[in-house]
């Protein structure tokens, strides 16, 4: 659990073990995090997790954005106590960072959203599940629970083309305890990612990232409709077809896959894991999705709802006048849009319409602790983490994912001290200079 004075306990327990040896397994700086993980990871996994779209332009929009305004130091402060700690939507978090959600994460770990949720329950703040998890959120929750009562936790909503199968994802997320639900606006399609298309990968395609589809008996509902209204092709059959047969029965439940006596062919002409593939590509997300679908949504739970992938002020206003209860300005990571707005200038201008009305959180990009502090001082009530911990995932689990969002919480708490701050909450514009 993060603490006060965290930035120092845990340089301190860093350099103590180092006095007997041993060397921290997850990296504190986040260029050799992301070496050592691109060298852990295989070619599909690096591809669909470091990735981004068309040329990359968005990612680097989003460092050079950051890098364009510089923290201030002020000196001659009492920072001997700091505090980290904020409120969202009624729950009191150690420190103003959330786990983003990342899909296909078993492709850097095996049961990734487990280990995740169990990082993200030791520090003490919210995970945001993935609606494009590899593990039911209920196992994730219950993960999280045994590790810490009550750890916080939202839920990330892809808006399903069948309005059953939104129902039943948001009645999960109810009772398995999230605190929020978070609506990601920004993947109606999938961009231009040319390394998964340069190697023909899509995870989904595979059974990878499709649990809490899989888990859920509205999901199965869907597939047996469309089981009836089959016309009976047959699947094209290959040495490629074979294999991801094979990780479709790693990922798709049913004890079809579980008997040694059916054949390789009679296993790759079954309907049933095929169709569940398919009927998640066919419905996962809604291109006609708008905002008299945002609107209804208050009608369909009484969880805060936050509108993840705003990057215009006037669409973060339209939000606020419409009652949501916040906003995450993100450009996925770069995922989804080559030559986006990066997600620090977007944040500027939204903080600026609306930023005394909402709750405002900042994603994409934000990879340090000096990252998280600039995205406070510019109007962000909190940021959420996202490759870093998934990147901390690939080297080592859960401690690996626990620990590198730790360290981008320690060097929080020591630049809040180091530039003659003491609370988050204080942070301002003041603490920064615009260098265009």
């Amino acid at each position: 659990m993060v603490s006060v004075n965290f930035g120092r306990s845990r340089q301190n327990d860093v350099y103590t073990a180092g006095i007997h040896g041993r060397k921290p397994t997850v990296p504190a700086d986040f260029a050799e995090l992301e070496r050592r993980a691109r060298a852990k990871l295989d070619r599909r996994g690096w591809a669909y997790i470091a990735g981004g779209a068309g040329e990359g332009r968005t990612m680097a929009a989003n460092r050079a954005a950051l890098d364009r305004w510089a923290i201030v130091p002020r000196v001659l402060r009492d920072v001997s106590r700091r505090s980290l700690e904020i409120e969202l939507f009624g729950q009191k978090l150690p420190a103003p960072v959330l786990f983003a959600p990342v899909g296909a994460g078993a492709l850097a770990y095996p049961d990734a959203d487990v280990h995740i949720g169990r990082a993200a329950a030791e520090l003490g703040v919210p995970y945001i599940f993935s609606n494009q998890g590899c593990a039911p959120m209920e196992d994730v929750a219950a993960a999280m629970d045994a590790t810490s009562p009550g750890a916080p936790r939202w839920f990330q909503l892809y808006w399903s083309t069948d309005d059953r199968l939104v129902e039943s994802l948001i009645t999960r997320a109810e009772k398995m305890g999230a605190a929020a639900l978070a609506v990601t606006l920004d993947t109606t399609m999938l961009g231009w990612r040319p390394q998964d298309l340069n190697l023909g990968s899509l995870p989904f395609a595979r059974g990878e990232g499709i649990d809490q589809y899989t888990s859920d008996p509205s999901f199965w509902e869907i597939v047996g409709e469309r089981l009836r209204e089959a016309t009976g092709e047959k699947p094209e059959i290959s040495l490629g077809a074979i294999r991801t047969l094979f990780s479709i029965a790693r990922n798709v439940p049913g004890d079809l896959w579980k008997n040694p006596q059916s054949s390789l062919m009679k296993r790759l002409a079954a309907p049933e894991p095929r169709a569940a593939v398919q009927t998640f590509l066919d419905i996962y997300s809604r291109p006609s999705l708008n905002w008299d679908d945002i609107a209804s949504l208050r009608e369909r739970t009484s969880l805060p709802i936050v509108l993840k992938g705003v990057l215009h002020p006037d669409d973060a206003r339209q939000a606020v006048d419409l009652g949501v209860d916040g906003i995450v300005v993100s450009n996925h990571g770069g995922r989804q849009v080559d030559g986006s707005i990066s997600s620090t200038d977007a944040l500027v201008d939204i903080a600026d319409a609306v930023g005394d009305r909402t709750t405002i959180l900042a994603d994409s990009g934000f990879y340090t602790g000096a990252d998280v502090f600039k995205a406070l001082a510019l109007g962000a009530d909190a940021v959420c983490i996202g490759r870093p911990h998934m990147y901390g995932l690939a080297l080592n689990g859960a401690d690996g994912a626990r620990d590198a969002v730790a360290n981008i919480i320690a060097e929080l708490d020591l630049t809040l001290g180091l530039t003659g701050h003491t609370d988050v909450a204080g942070l301002d514009r003041s603490a920064l200079k615009d260098l265009r």
